[in-house]
């Protein structure tokens, strides 16, 4: 059993790399196909309860969504349905694409994360909220913040 012409009979020590290669591929694929379902969700910066509130701006674009869950863009009511379209369009003439939000306490979760999910398809950079400074009382009752 003479291999090759020389008739050695050693055996090959070279390292057979194509089915590393064919596992990384299909690595490489499953990674790309799962990487964006990751990526799902809205991200948002909460403010600090001891941070300064922010330099107050004109031209500064506020979604505010109240009690009764009527959405306002600044002082001007639109739907759910609409929330997209009219921010597509404000945000057309403007190189600032930040927008804050603004919503009641007791406005349902649901509709606050719809909100924002309308908002952030619409372009939009930077989502802010917008929340009162906590005082001393609400501190020690419900945060976990507060001295113990």
């Amino acid at each position: 059993m003479a291999m090759g012409s020389g008739g050695s009979d050693r055996f090959m020590s070279d390292i057979n790399v194509t089915p590393f290669v064919d596992v990384m591929l299909v690595l490489l694929i499953i990674f790309m196909v799962t990487a964006p379902m990751m990526v799902q969700g809205v991200h948002v910066a909460l403010p600090e309860t001891t941070a300064e509130s922010l330099p107050s701006d004109e031209k500064t674009l506020v979604v505010a969504i109240d009690k009764e869950s009527r959405i306002y863009i600044n002082d001007y009511m639109v739907t759910i349905d609409m929330l997209k379209e009219k921010l597509e369009k404000i945000l057309q003439e403007r190189t600032d694409r930040n927008v804050y939000l603004r919503a009641d306490k007791d406005v349902a979760y649901g509709s606050v994360v719809q909100a924002m999910a309308e908002i952030k398809s619409a372009g939009v950079e930077k989502l802010g909220m917008i929340t009162l400074p906590q005082t001393e009382e609400t501190g020690a009752k419900g945060s976990k913040t507060g001295k113990r």
